[in-house]
């Protein structure tokens, strides 16, 4: 089923999830049982990450195909990085014969350590991408990323705005979010499609800050900003109880974000799980979803 007409068409919030596929083979039984400890939070539908420069297309691919076998609304991640006419026709093929009927179209991220240039490649940015897949596949749901803050390369706020909107007008059905922590940011860019004449879902991407090496990191590679409080409240919490209170201090503000985007129209929440099940639980059951 497409992602997009089930967003619309539920009547309640929801949860949806992602997860990267484990680079060890060994790892595939225990990322599985994470799986299956989630299908608890009955979400919406499932996304698989793919890689710095689709290097886990294969893994993303295999992956994808068991959940969809398994039951879930599955959804493969699709960047442009590397990626030729023939290989995404051919990768949108496999997917539809294993029973995934929905993408989402990314511009995505060279390699590490990788000199790129974007204008050599067909595919220069993720509206192109849209594109070509929905002209190789008319039927099939596709989503694309939008970011409350700017894009880390984004010259302003009212450019990476117009990015959106022709991700959306090249035929995407829906989007998805980059991690955020400031929920009014969320609401201008909701509120910046519709004055293009917009009405896609938008779903908030959730990830609870467990660290501060995770949320530096984090920061250093998506661009998002951290209000001053909430980096203060975490400075206080480090403070006070080291690692597990930054961790404890990071889902509370978690839980109130997503209490707060509910209420104020979100249609669900897109938790980036990490492959982690009990903390994705933790937080389902304390906002009461």
């Amino acid at each position: 089923m497409h992602i997009g007409k089930q967003i619309q068409a539920a009547k309640a919030p929801f949860f949806s999830l992602e997860f990267f596929p484990p680079s060890d083979a060994a790892q595939m039984p225990g990322f599985y049982r994470t799986v299956e400890q989630l299908r608890a939070l009955e979400p919406l539908f499932v996304s698989v990450t793919y890689g710095a420069g689709g290097a886990r297309q294969q893994n993303t691919l295999a992956v994808t195909a068991e959940l969809a076998r398994r039951g879930f609304t599955a959804m493969a991640h699709l960047t442009c990085v590397g990626a030729e006419p023939e290989g995404i026709a051919g990768f949108l093929r496999d997917l539809r014969a294993a029973g995934v009927d929905n993408v989402l179209a990314l511009r995505g991220d060279p390699p590490v350590g990788a000199t790129w240039d974007w204008k050599a490649g067909h595919f220069r940015h993720a509206a192109d991408l849209v594109a070509f897949a929905r002209e190789q596949e008319p039927d099939m749901g596709i989503g694309v990323a939008a970011y409350p803050a700017p894009h880390p390369e984004s010259p302003s706020f009212s450019a990476d705005r117009e990015y959106t909107a022709e991700k959306v007008r090249a035929g995407a059905d829906f989007a998805v979010t980059q991690l955020f922590f400031d929920v009014r940011e969320y609401e201008a860019l909701v509120e910046n499609l519709h004055a293009h004449g917009l009405d896609v879902p938008v779903l908030p991407g959730i990830l609870p800050i467990q660290s501060f090496d995770s949320l530096r990191r984090v920061l250093s590679l998506c661009g998002a900003n951290i209000p001053g409080r909430l980096y203060l409240d975490l400075e206080e919490a480090n403070r006070k109880g080291g690692a597990a209170a930054v961790r404890d201090a990071g889902l509370d503000f978690a839980v109130r974000q997503i209490c707060r985007l509910l209420d104020c129209g979100a249609p669900g929440i897109h938790l980036y799980t990490l492959n982690k099940g009990d903390l994705c639980l933790q937080i389902a059951e304390e906002v009461g979803l």
